[in-house]
């Protein structure tokens, strides 16, 4: 049995069944629960040849004979004028005696369905690469409340 892929808008999201996530619409592939989602060969090639734009992982260690920590895990997204287009916490918790947590933050970039193979995504990954190939980290800009 073949199943058709249907044209969908670059961007369109739709929630995941099983997680209740916010997913593109285009992808067959939950990838924050990892359910299979829909039966298309088409987008599962294409899921799986997403590139890794950026990866950032780090571990908080508690020491011990020192009183709990408390952590929340905050993600924000803002646009190329700087303005906060998403905020969400996405973890809470604490740290006792010797624990320690290890967090892993990834954006994972592919084509929008139907674009082929004409999207060209080095542009961004070059200008990772030239800060990585140095050793150094690239400057953060100082935090800012959300503008309300």
């Amino acid at each position: 049995m073949s199943v058709a892929s249907r044209p969908v808008t670059p961007g369109k999201t739709r929630t995941c069944p099983h997680c209740k996530a916010a997913i593109l619409e285009s992808l067959s592939i939950c990838p924050g629960c990892m359910h299979h989602l829909r039966f298309d060969q088409e987008a599962a090639k294409r899921q799986v040849a997403a590139t890794s734009a950026l990866k950032v992982e780090g571990v908080i260690r508690h020491p011990t004979q020192q009183e709990p920590w408390e952590y929340y895990v905050v993600i924000a997204v803002r646009n190329d004028r700087g303005e906060e287009v998403a905020r969400q916490v996405v973890n809470v918790g604490v740290l006792t005696g010797t624990e320690k947590r290890t967090f892993t933050l990834s954006v994972d970039v592919l084509p929008a369905q139907g674009a082929g193979a004409g999207i060209a995504t080095t542009g961004s990954r070059a200008a990772l690469s030239s800060t990585s190939a140095t050793g150094s980290r690239p400057a953060l800009p100082p935090l800012q409340p959300p503008k309300r």
